[in-house]
């Protein structure tokens, strides 16, 4: 958590740097979330769809981004948070979710502020793009 006295705008969260998505992990979140599409985990189905491999649920690469707002405040003060798919994230990519402070204001009587959210891969892809505000 941080202290909300020294948020400004401009303000950089500390990154989460994700481990390598493995074929483990995709499984383990099919079970846990109850998408068992066959394109996240069975690599012949992604073949027939021309893909060359499986890839991560898009909820789980969600899931990072919030993990990064959690990491940074408690879940209570999360007043919206919304995301748009950019990329697939791949089997054995290995994201990186960020986010930064856009914009602070009053409103209704509390001190939000407005992020900017990503998550990207090693090799600089966006996958998920979004936004947040949060009270301070």
């Amino acid at each position: 958590m941080t202290t909300a006295a020294a948020i400004e705008v401009g303000t950089v969260l500390p990154p989460l740097q994700i481990r390598t998505i493995s074929r483990t992990t995709l499984a383990l979140f099919a079970g846990a979330s109850g998408d068992h599409n066959p394109m996240h985990i069975d690599i012949d189905v992604a073949k027939s769809a021309g893909l060359e491999d499986v890839f991560a649920h898009g909820m789980l690469t969600m899931a990072y981004l919030g993990r990064l707002l959690t990491n940074w405040v408690p879940q209570q003060s999360i007043r919206s948070y919304g995301v748009r798919f950019a990329a697939i994230t791949p089997v054995l990519g290995k994201p990186t979710a960020t986010g930064k402070v856009v914009s602070i204001e009053e409103v209704d009587g509390e001190r939000r502020a407005t992020l900017e959210l990503s998550v990207v891969l090693a090799d600089g892809t966006i996958t998920l793009t979004g936004d947040a505000v949060v009270a301070l």
